[in-house]
């Protein structure tokens, strides 16, 4: 019988439990991102049904887990009033947190990619208890691009390199190629990501190119865990020899330097030979026109006056005489 008595009297404590429970919950935020060296924020708020009345919050646990089996390590803990010594860089989001206060919210200070993972967020309250797990993902940027060339001065129409490289991303980013016209020659390339002891990523990317190519620009381009693009570099080639055999190469710029003044000089050369010709023909013109008149004025006279020597201008009868 007084065995009986007991299990009479648990029973009902084990439904007062369970209904209990019921009357509180904690909602969190199933995914939060955080940014690598910012603060993150891991949303829990406890929520409790109609029939509860000014609840108080005995205790809560924050734990950071390695499997969802595992019991986790606490990283910032409420008990009895107190607040356990939480762990370097974790704390309530609300600064002045209290037993009262229904936001449990968890802040991550100063986020690192060690950081990412599933937390478990426990509370117990006077009106029961319940717990959540929350999941937070850890990105950062990866820097600008850098582009050179090996060999460093390239040499027309010989194998070279181009090498892109970019780092301080998380999580694994891809590198991709692109020509001028947009074309991708990603696939001609080989990349390789090294991470670092801070669990960020440095991407290196080798795009062989074969002598005599002729695009003139390759651009690199970072792209992110999610395929989106952060940053690209533009490597412009140098420019393609001005001859080969001796020989103008049509549409190459060289060629456009040399042949606009070829083309200035001759046209100023066909002008002069133009005006010299001209100049010749109208004094040509001039002398046939005023070549009677000076025959006129210049001939010797064939006639002798009569009465009148043409060498000592006196007359002849004289002379006779």
């Amino acid at each position: 019988m007084a065995s009986s008595g007991i299990l009479v009297f648990i029973f009902p404590v084990l439904c007062i439990c369970a209904v209990k429970s019921g009357f509180v919950k904690v909602e969190c935020k199933a995914e939060n991102v955080g940014h690598y060296g910012q603060q993150s924020l891991l949303e829990c708020v406890v929520k409790t049904s109609s029939d509860v009345n000014d609840p108080n919050i005995r205790m809560v646990a924050w734990k950071k887990l390695t499997s969802p089996e595992d019991e986790g390590d606490l990283v910032l803990g409420f008990k009895r009033g107190k607040l356990d010594e939480p762990k370097r860089g974790y704390r309530f989001a609300e600064p002045s947190w209290d037993g009262k206060n229904m936001n449990v919210s968890l802040l991550i200070t100063n986020t690192a990619v060690a950081d990412e993972g599933d937390y478990k967020c426990i509370v117990i309250t006077d009106s029961g208890d319940d717990n959540m797990v929350t999941t937070l993902k850890v990105q950062a940027k990866y820097s600008v691009p850098t582009v050179y060339s090996i060999p460093e001065k390239i040499v027309p129409n010989t194998d070279s390199t181009l090498v892109c490289e970019s780092h301080g991303g998380y999580p694994q980013g891809t590198i991709r190629w692109f020509d001028e016209e947009k074309h991708e020659w990603t696939k001609s390339s080989e990349m390789d990501a090294k991470q670092s002891d801070d669990g960020l990523f440095q991407l290196t990317s080798r795009l062989s190119l074969l002598g005599g190519s002729t695009f003139s620009k390759y651009t690199c381009a970072v792209f992110n865990a999610s395929g989106g693009k952060e940053d690209e570099k533009t490597f412009e080639m140098p420019p393609p020899p001005s001859s080969q055999g001796g020989l103008f190469v049509p549409g190459s710029p060289e060629t456009s330097k040399v042949v606009a003044p070829l083309v200035v000089i001759g046209s100023l050369i066909i002008g002069l030979l133009l005006l010299l010709l001209y100049k010749r023909r109208s004094q040509k013109a001039r002398r046939n026109s005023t070549a009677p008149l000076m025959d006129r004025r210049d001939a010797a006279p064939t006639d002798v006056e009569e009465g009148y020597n043409s060498h000592e201008d006196e007359p002849i009868n004289q002379a006779q005489s």
